[in-house]
């Protein structure tokens, strides 16, 4: 059974258990939640190395991670350094997005060496098979598709991407309303551009079931794709990003009614102003699906800073109800991300992540704030580095002042506001 089949019952799974004392909740809570579909518990059947996750209403908001290989830097190697990169620096899920390379060798790998939760995007290793054999991605035929998604479950992937609102429908908005810059979500443009050239429906759609076989067999999450995001804020919530989503609405019931579970995922660059109305259409036409956020960017022209861009957005769209943030690094746009860009934007989402998690009252949020204050107060320097979001780097910006006598950084030295409100409460 799935663990939505398992919470329809009644019943509690050991998965459902060890979420529930990870999120520091009852298990009652996780069951009900995945019960009415606002909750996931990601973990494939068959990927026994890692604990399962829970995302959705009530728990603590995520953060993905991207990694993976391109048709120009294809390094096994250097992929498995990026998932120790991840876990190192608190990701709590993987998302492994090659395209270049032995596809599924490096996936395997990467399912073998994590310790977290891991995604995938399958029809990427579909569309790789196609320029492998030296055919266009157009040539590609639904079995060709689903033998991928196959072999993710197989190889014990948790959750995957599937971009099944990318119908003939959904893109003739687009085309109707017309938009500055496209389609911009890879898998959608594959599928759209394959739904042109050979005149036929989406399979991911046409075949839903198909999908949702594979899918129940290895309890994998899916997570149902924004493959019409808009990609410049000039786009955003237009016909074809809505009439998209309203379509995951309808797929994500028919999905539970078969006992699997689905995230929702959006929107893309969206201006500041629509962060917030984008979050509760979802959730409205969603029925309340966990939702999966790129970001939002809320401006096009921070190239290099994106992960500050990212921040902005994902720290509003989680305290308005987003429930799991897709990073994304200061690379984006720009190229496939190294170490240090994948560390950076895992900080940036976390950074969101947390103040989303302010906003929403989650449990002990807020009081890691106030305990950071008492230790700024006590010049505890051990103390504000530990807590800190990233140890490492407040370790090495710290510079105690030897004026103060270590009472206060180099900022101020002996006009060290605290240390002077120290003296101050002295003398009376």
């Amino acid at each position: 059974m799935t663990q939505l089949q398992i919470a329809h019952r009644g019943e509690l799974s050991e998965e459902m258990k060890i979420c529930a004392e990870a999120e520091g909740v009852e298990a009652e809570f996780i069951r009900r939640g995945v019960e009415n579909g606002t909750i996931v518990v990601i973990r494939n059947k068959t990927h026994k190395n890692i604990k399962p996750l829970a995302v959705g209403k009530g728990t603590r908001t995520k953060v993905n991670a991207n990694i993976g290989t391109s048709r120009d830097h294809a390094d096994l190697a250097v992929e498995l350094e990026k998932v120790r990169t991840c876990v190192k620096s608190g990701a709590d899920t993987i998302m492994d997005l090659s395209t270049g390379g032995q596809i599924r060798e490096i996936r395997r790998e990467i399912v073998k060496e994590s310790p977290l939760v891991i995604g995938t995007v399958p029809i990427y290793q579909a569309a790789a098979k196609m320029f492998d054999q030296r055919m266009s991605v157009l040539e590609m035929t639904a079995d060709d598709l689903f033998n991928a998604i196959e072999e993710n479950g197989e190889d014990g992937v948790d959750f995957i991407t599937v971009h099944c609102g990318v119908t003939r429908e959904s893109v003739a908005f687009i085309e109707e309303q017309g938009r500055l810059l496209g389609i911009v979500s890879r898998g959608g443009s594959i599928l759209a551009h394959w739904m042109d050239c050979n005149q036929e429906e989406n399979p991911l759609f046409a075949q839903y079931d198909r999908l949702l076989e594979i899918a129940q067999r290895y309890d994998m999450v899916l997570s149902l794709g924004d493959g019409l995001r808009p990609g410049c804020i000039a786009d955003a919530t237009d016909r074809g990003q809505v009439e998209e989503t309203i379509l995951l609405g309808k797929l994500a019931k028919k999905a539970r009614a078969k006992g699997v579970q689905v995230m929702i995922e959006g929107p893309g660059h969206v201006p500041l102003t629509d962060i917030v109305s984008n979050i509760k259409l979802q959730k409205s036409l969603c029925e309340g699906a966990p939702f999966y956020v790129l970001g939002p960017l809320p401006t096009d022209i921070a190239a290099g800073y994106d992960h500050i861009t990212s921040a902005i957005g994902g720290a509003i769209a989680g305290a308005a109800g987003a429930d799991f943030l897709c990073y994304v690094t200061p690379s984006e746009h720009l190229r496939l991300p190294t170490l240090e860009d994948v560390r950076e934007g895992i900080m940036a989402s976390r950074i969101a992540a947390h103040i989303a998690d302010i906003a929403k009252g989650f449990p002990g949020a807020e009081e890691k704030d106030a305990l950071m204050a008492k230790y700024r107060k006590e010049f505890n320097w051990q103390g504000q580095v530990d807590l800190s979001i990233d140890p490492e780097t407040t370790k090495k910006y710290l510079e105690k002042s030897e004026s103060a006598q270590e009472e206060g950084c180099t900022m101020c030295g002996e006009f060290c506001a605290i240390k002077l409100g120290k003296k101050e409460g002295h003398r009376r």
